[in-house]
């Protein structure tokens, strides 16, 4: 029994080996569940911000498998790690917008390697698949950091009420409604800056569809008839 487990646990192993991207897509979308269960406790907190390095790690990990080069968001990972260390033991409004910085950048790059990675050949691997919906959410949680920075400057640029501020759930919401298109309206941009950073994450959603996962559907359809 033991054996077999261990062989099952060894096979899967394998499999996240190759396929990084569907690793990094399944923890993601895991925290967007856990997320909620997290947020309003002091524990929940903690594990909070030890699954963001989690997502961290294995964003750096895709980047890694990627043709892109990895010592800059190496260092921007590492940057992370130390704001969030420096922030526990002496918190701060500083050191929040500082992390949002780095984080946003970071998966922004990690976002143009993958795509990178996607469009280096003409052939559409599992990964890239796995790829395709991986960059779909380090480009939300991208836009959710930035939006983070936008109500840290402006505390009442998704609310009405200057003395409220929406959660990182809240902006995760906005960022995964706005860059789908969905639009559900429930949170809204009211500062001008919050709308210019809306209208952007619109933009940035319509494209990467039209122009990224419209490709790699493409591929998938031809490749069937170039090896015939």
């Amino acid at each position: 029994m033991n054996g077999a487990a261990g062989f099952r646990l060894n096979r899967w192993l394998a499999r996240a080996r190759r396929n990084p991207s569907a690793l990094l897509l399944f923890v993601q979308l895991l925290g967007v569940v856990l997320y909620p269960l997290m947020e309003n406790t002091q524990n929940g907190r903690i594990l909070f911000s030890v699954f963001g390095l989690l997502v961290l790690g294995l964003a750096l990990r895709v980047v890694r498998s990627s043709p892109a080069q990895t010592g800059v968001a190496t260092v921007m990972a590492l940057l992370v790690v130390a704001l969030l260390g420096v922030n526990a033991l002496w918190p701060h409004s500083g050191f929040v917008v500082a992390i949002s910085v780095v984080e946003a950048a970071f998966y922004i790059y990690a976002a143009v390697a993958l795509i990178a990675y996607m469009l280096n050949d003409q052939r559409a691997t599992t990964d890239e698949i796995f790829a395709a919906g991986a960059t779909f959410t380090l480009l939300a949680w991208a836009y959710a950091y930035i939006f983070m920075i936008c109500q840290a400057l402006s505390p009442a640029s998704f609310t009405a009420d200057a003395t409220q501020t929406r959660s990182w759930m809240d902006l995760l919401f906005l960022s995964f409604t706005t860059l789908s298109g969905v639009g559900l309206g429930d949170i809204m941009p009211l500062t001008p800056m919050a709308r210019a950073l809306v209208m952007l994450a619109e933009f940035t959603g319509v494209m990467y569809i039209a122009l990224v996962v419209s490709r790699l559907i493409g591929m998938t359809v031809v490749r069937p008839s170039a090896d015939s």
